[in-house]
């Protein structure tokens, strides 16, 4: 019986978490169809950790934490790869999946330029609408370190962008 309530509560928090932990991988990686193994590996993951992380006081920042860390070992074995890929090639070819609007791809583009952490804080702050505390819960940090990678990512991505463009994704996520 033990068992059957814990598998449960587990299949509980997957189907509540598992399209938002998808959609965090999705905007940390860039790619679409790595965020649904991402988000899997993670609940896996999480799964075989279940008995301890249902006590936790905080099982969603944690499994944030966990999607964001393998999120960083895909990107960085991406990088690694394409080092191995351009010794073989001279010329490397950019594809860019996704919608083809400009807005949307100039805003993957800032923010795939913008280094991990920064990247996640926007992400987390601006894409989730999570507050300073639940950022810093998620990515292990203090929330001083969310405030200011959060203000520099901005800071650069009103570089990359343009003021207005910044502003209008800041509008838009007080405006949800």
């Amino acid at each position: 019986m033990l068992l059957a309530d814990t598998s449960a509560e587990f299949h509980d928090f997957f189907d509540r978490h598992y399209a938002e932990l998808a959609r965090l991988a999705h905007l940390l990686t860039g790619e679409a169809d790595a965020a649904d193994d991402l988000a899997a590996d993670a609940l896996i993951a999480l799964w075989q950790r279940w008995d301890r992380l249902r006590a936790a006081d905080h099982p969603v920042a944690y499994a944030r934490g966990v999607v964001a860390n393998m999120a960083r070992e895909r990107i960085r074995s991406a990088v690694r790869e394409r080092r191995r890929v351009r010794l073989f090639w001279t010329r490397s070819l950019e594809r860019t999946d996704g919608p083809d609007v400009a807005a949307v791809l100039d805003v993957r583009a800032a923010l795939a330029r913008l280094p991990f952490r920064k990247r996640a804080c926007v992400v987390l702050r601006h894409a989730f609408d999570l507050s300073e505390k639940d950022t810093a819960v998620a990515l292990g940090v203090s929330v001083g370190t969310v405030k200011s990678q959060t203000s520099k990512g901005m800071a650069e991505l009103e570089r990359a962008l343009g003021t207005r463009a910044v502003g209008e994704l800041a509008a838009g996520r007080r405006n949800r």
